[in-house]
């Protein structure tokens, strides 16, 4: 079914356009051209959030960070391995995916930090950057209202990660 999905929506389209008459080409370049505007509107929060992140992970602040939460982790029963992917997670995807491969690095892929981190990247989203670029995008000035939501369906994520791997992935 799946291999047959994406050649059905190209000649469902195709038939489509030929049908309407409609120029897919010109139709294309607007869509590409209005894609542009919007990613030169959003290029600059995407930089200094992606360099920020970095900056924070390079530093070693995140690893100290999470030395110093360590015994509140222990009590949660979160892997304290995790503790720089949960910082980091919310403002850069990329960020996230380069630590949790140094954790799967350091403690292995099938340690319950390596198991919980794979899960975690999986199940989290970025969440401070996603509201970044929508206020951005759009101007809405309310978008920071929802920070304490996305951090606590981040924390929410994360916990739920460290369980679910103890259950599921002993």
């Amino acid at each position: 079914m799946s291999d047959i999905f994406v050649p059905g929506i190209i000649v469902f389209v195709i038939s489509f356009s030929c049908i309407k008459g409609v120029d897919v080409f010109s139709v294309f370049c607007r869509g590409a051209l209005s894609g542009l505007s919007v990613i030169k509107g959003i290029l600059p929060a995407m930089l200094l959030m992606t360099v920020a992140a970095q900056m924070l992970d390079a530093s070693g602040f995140l690893d100290m960070l999470g030395a110093f939460l360590r015994p509140v982790t222990d009590l949660l029963g979160l892997p304290g391995e995790c503790l720089p992917l949960m910082f980091i997670r919310p403002i850069s995807g990329s960020a996230a995916l380069s630590e949790g491969m140094n954790i799967m690095q350091r403690c292995t892929a099938d340690s319950f930090a390596g198991k919980t981190a794979a899960v975690m990247l999986g199940a989290s989203e970025t969440g401070l950057y996603v509201l970044g670029i929508y206020r951005k995008e759009t101007g809405a000035k309310a978008a920071a209202k929802a920070v304490p939501a996305m951090l606590a369906a981040a924390l929410a994520a994360f916990l739920s990660s460290a369980f679910f791997v103890r259950i599921f992935l002993p």
